[in-house]
């Protein structure tokens, strides 16, 4: 009988484990989430000149801290992922033309065209030259969303298709889009200058488009006419110091490594 009114241990250890898994989910979806992370205005390095102290006054977005929206909005891998696989919720859809340039070595390269929807705010005829990041076109929609954005505040839009990215348009040539070529670029940049000889122009490259353009305009002095300026967005610096870093787990990175070469695999594959 009195064994029988014993409390048993196990339940109460049971729900030892209970609460210690509950707290082990909990610091690692907060440590995940970044959600201790502070918010900071970002870092701007910049040289003190006319130009600077213009964009600083004209974008005072530039020197705030940057609010992110609650939960996930601290995760940068989180924001991909949604971003990546959903995106907005009413993803735009702008109407454009598909140009073909033939290359000299055969290859087809092609670009899309955007007409402004608007006046530009000074009057006059700008074009911005797009290239997209890796693997990447027109169709993304990360383009579609800047691209709208820019019709509707007076711009003509060239978004350059890297060579072998588009599913529906085959090479014509034994070669697709590497690193640091700008051949299909610069042909698409000469053509707007060619067909709208009154336009100037802004030069915009996304990652791997922004080492693109960089490149591109830093190959000749003439490749430089006609440009108000460039813009690089997120653009990375130096392929050999990143696919070090691209082998480290800190940051997930080696699952975007795998995700990145997994994509370039397709993309080879399809064209085989």
């Amino acid at each position: 009988m009195s064994a029988m009114l014993e409390t048993p241990e196990l339940p109460a250890v049971f729900d030892g484990v209970k609460l210690a898994a509950v707290a082990a989910v909990l610091y690692v979806i907060v440590r995940c989430l970044n959600l201790k992370s502070p918010t900071a205005p970002p870092e701007l390095i910049y040289q003190d000149s006319a130009l600077a102290r213009f964009l600083l006054k004209s974008c005072p977005l530039l020197t705030k801290e940057y609010i992110p929206p609650l939960i996930w909005g601290k995760s940068g891998h989180i924001q991909t992922a949604l971003y990546g696989k959903m995106g907005r919720v009413r993803s735009p859809h702008p109407y454009g033309l598909r140009k073909y340039l033939t290359m000299p070595d055969g290859a087809t390269a092609t670009f899309d065209l955007f007409e402004p929807q608007s006046e530009h705010c000074i009057g006059e005829d700008v074009t911005m030259v797009i290239c997209p990041g890796i693997a990447n076109h027109s169709e993304k929609q990360y383009i579609r969303t800047f691209v709208d954005y820019a019709q509707k505040n007076g711009y003509r839009c060239a978004v350059l298709n890297h060579l072998g990215a588009l599913p529906n348009i085959e090479l014509t040539s034994p070669r697709m889009f590497t690193y640091g070529c700008t051949w299909e670029f610069s042909a698409m940049v000469n053509y707007i200058k060619k067909t709208y000889p009154q336009t100037q122009l802004v030069v915009v490259g996304f990652s791997l488009g922004g080492n693109i353009v960089c490149k591109y305009l830093g190959e000749s002095q003439a490749n430089q006419e006609r440009v108000l300026c460039c813009v690089s967005v997120c653009q990375g610096y130096s392929a050999l110091r990143a696919q070090e870093t691209f082998m480290q787990w800190d940051q997930c990175r080696r699952f975007y490594n795998f995700l990145m070469a997994d994509n370039m695999k397709k993309i080879i594959l399809s064209h085989r």
